[in-house]
């Protein structure tokens, strides 16, 4: 099997990199912009669990798992073989469904909808997860957090739609 590392040339793995970082955080700051429209009315008058963090909590962990996500997807890119490309397409469907419940919950404020959603965005993160770390265990391992945070949020979003 060819080393990761000599099937692209150094210039063009650090545009890519850039590229998956750039990416994430995009689409990171699409869902920040959609949730900064309900967190100073509708989100603070929500009925919370004792255990909710505080809201500025969620951008500096974001921004690290965003990052996390890019690093992952990017040391997956660079791996020989069309395996690789399947599961890119894996990881931008978790992304798209990692933005679209920030769409439902915050912009459409349907709490039970995004609970349904987060659950499926877990499970295809975990999937994610599991067949990054089949080609790359680094890559794979860098989505521990994430399972984690989502998994979390999960509870959060439960919660949340039981006390609302």
């Amino acid at each position: 099997m060819m080393a990761a590392s000599s099937r692209y040339s150094g210039g063009r793995q650090v545009v890519a990199l850039l590229a998956f970082v750039a990416v994430c955080l995009a689409i990171g700051a699409i869902g920040g912009a959609v949730t900064s429209t309900s967190v100073d009315t509708w989100y603070r008058a929500l009925h919370k669990p004792a255990f909710n963090p505080p809201d500025w909590v969620f951008g500096p962990v974001w921004t690290v798992l965003y990052v996390a996500m890019a690093v992952a997807a990017w040391r997956v890119w660079r791996r020989p073989g069309p395996g690789a490309r399947t599961l890119l397409w894996l990881f931008a469907i978790q992304l798209a469904l990692n933005l679209m419940w920030s769409i439902v919950f915050f912009g459409f404020r349907q709490i039970g909808v995004a609970l349904v959603e987060i659950v499926v965005l877990l499970a295809v993160i975990a999937i994610t997860a599991v067949a990054f770390w089949r080609v790359d265990k680094a890559a794979g391992l860098l989505f521990v957090p994430y399972v984690a945070w989502v998994g979390f949020a999960t509870v959060l979003n439960a919660a949340l739609w039981h006390l609302n």
